[in-house]
């Protein structure tokens, strides 16, 4: 079978795209070059690769298929092409991470300026999500995980903080209402602020854990955001709408204002901090190896 490369990429680029005129805009294509090559590529292996309507393109079984084949290969491909400029021109190219949404809000500002700064003809690109796609398969060169969910046959790289607790807060205003939880099982009465995962999943139940001893709440919400929409979620404690269960360093800008108080402090569980991971599998991109390098130099 006679497969031309670059089809293989226009074609994958088209997909990840959802169109062609959208695709064409990102790599600096025509439509109409990119029609021909999904086409030609339809004919060599035989099958309809895109299901294409006027208003959008998805992938037919037969074309998810070959994407998810496609990406890992393809990102080798590019990784061993980088390799080979690095002799004469230095490290290039782009970075790619598919990372939490809580690790670009609260680590991430740390930790990419002086990475940007440092290697200023590496361009980074960040897919903040948590819907925990596998991150070979978004396009990605590695991904951001906490330990529990870190995938299969990866090697994984510490970055960001170490240990992190969830802290549990409310307005004091709020607490002087409704009373001062002093046990986990309080929260049961309380107004709480939960929030969902693209999976549909809530962020309950609550862990709290105390001497050896963990305690799981579900409690109650009276107000459930998306993930994307946390922000708001803090704001609305903020406001005094409920009591708030989420990473400590994203409400210790209220905490140490004031306008938040701790709840059930003695029971904030901590645990262990993310990590970098990427495939063992697979040549490692040169602007990945040098992230890499950049994260082992400030440790």
């Amino acid at each position: 079978m006679n497969v031309d490369l670059g089809d293989l990429k226009l074609f994958v680029a088209v997909a990840r795209a959802s169109g062609f005129r959208q695709a064409a805009r990102t790599i600096g294509a025509s439509a109409s070059t990119l029609s021909e090559a999904v086409r030609r590529l339809e004919t060599a292996v035989g099958a309809r690769l895109l299901h294409r309507t006027t208003r959008s393109v998805v992938p037919t079984e037969a074309g998810a298929q070959l994407i998810d084949r496609l990406m890992p290969v393809l990102m080798e491909v590019d990784a061993a092409l980088d390799g080979v400029r690095e002799f004469s021109e230095g490290v290039t190219g782009t970075l790619r991470l598919n990372v939490p949404v809580s690790a670009a809000r609260l680590f991430l500002p740390a930790i990419l300026p002086g990475f940007l700064a440092a290697h200023p003809d590496i361009k980074v690109e960040i897919v903040a999500e948590d819907s925990f796609v596998n991150m070979l398969a978004s396009g990605c060169d590695a991904g951001i995980r906490y330990d529990e969910r870190l995938e299969q046959d990866m090697i994984a790289v510490p970055i960001g903080p170490r240990v992190q607790r969830f802290a549990t807060a409310a307005t004091p205003a709020y607490l002087d209402r409704r009373g001062r939880p002093e046990h986990p099982r309080d929260l049961l009465l309380h107004d709480c602020i939960l929030g969902r995962f693209a999976s549909g999943r809530l962020t309950s139940p609550w862990e709290f854990e105390r001497d050896g001893k963990i305690i799981k709440v579900e409690p109650q919400a009276r107000l459930t955001i998306g993930i994307g929409g946390t922000d708001l979620g803090v704001d609305a404690a903020v406001a005094g709408s409920g009591v708030i269960h989420l990473f400590e360093e994203w409400l210790q800008p209220h905490l140490s204002s004031g306008a938040l108080e701790p709840v059930l402090k003695d029971w904030w569980q901590s645990f262990s901090g993310p990590f970098l991971y990427h495939s063992s599998r697979h040549l490692m991109p040169p602007p990945l190896r040098v992230f890499i390098e950049y994260l082992r130099s400030r440790s």
